[in-house]
């Protein structure tokens, strides 16, 4: 599994990778569902388990962040203007 944590902090605990850092929302939860069906399958050894668990906890965290920077952007957008 690679390093997944060779990025800049952006102030929310998430360090992404480069590669990670320019993906879409999209794209992590699906990468996220694939990871998590794999998991699901039951068919892996214990090692690459737990690489795929830390994978899945790498991608949650990072769509997590996403998601709430759009929802305070939403936020931001619907106060009222400042006369």
């Amino acid at each position: 599994m690679a390093d997944v944590g060779t990025g800049e902090d952006r102030g929310d605990g998430v360090v992404p990778s480069e590669e990670d850092a320019t993906r879409s929302f999209e794209d992590l939860l699906d990468e996220l569902e694939a990871v998590t069906d794999r998991l699901a399958g039951g068919e892996l050894g214990i090692e690459a388990a737990a690489d795929l668990y830390e994978r899945a906890e790498r991608l949650h965290a990072l769509a997590s962040a996403r998601l709430a920077a759009v929802r305070e952007r939403v936020e931001r957008l619907r106060e009222p203007p400042v006369p």
